[in-house]
């Protein structure tokens, strides 16, 4: 898995999802597929350091010297302790999504019409930047995609410090 995560990591995600819609056609599946496809190493990643980083803990270790199964180590202290790394991944990918997805489909790879989506609405909009009277229209979905995304960070990094044991403590 390690191999193939590494592999997949080499890429440029956008253009691996150019390349993969450019072949299987434009269509909300497809890009769904692709948006999936593309995030799944990042946590895979992620998790796979991170549970090596818990299992490395002393009172890990000293659960194995005393004979705690593994099933119970892995619920009762590896996988609450997993929680605020997939949080803040989650969050940061979701932003990450929402933009590949706008960018997909400002480039007419994406969600097509009449299924809305703001890198579409960009798209046909794009005659009318130089136009100062029609200047919202092109403004408007690139706000709402910027203020989207940068809302789903903050509500991940919010979560993150409610849920870390530490930073409770120092409250």
């Amino acid at each position: 898995i390690s191999t193939l995560v590494n592999i997949m990591m080499t890429f440029p995600f956008i253009l691996l999802a150019l390349a993969v819609i450019s072949v299987l056609g434009a269509s909300f599946l497809n890009v769904v597929i692709v948006l999936g496809v593309g995030a799944w190493p990042i946590y895979t990643r992620v998790v796979k350091f991170e549970v090596e980083r818990i299992k490395s803990l002393d009172y890990i270790q000293a659960g194995h010297v005393l004979g705690v199964s593994n099933l119970r180590l892995m619920t009762r202290h590896i996988l609450p302790n997993l929680v605020n790394a997939i949080i803040v991944i989650g969050t940061v990918q979701v932003a990450r999504l929402i933009i590949s997805e706008a960018f997909l489909s400002f480039l007419g790879l994406g969600i097509q019409p009449p299924t809305p989506s703001w890198g579409y609405m960009l798209q046909e909009s794009q005659a009318f930047m130089f136009s100062w009277s029609d200047l919202w229209l092109p403004t408007l979905p690139g706000l709402a995609i910027f203020i989207t995304a940068l809302s789903i960070n903050f509500v991940g990094d919010g979560l993150r410090d409610v849920m870390d044991p530490h930073q409770r403590a120092a409250l």
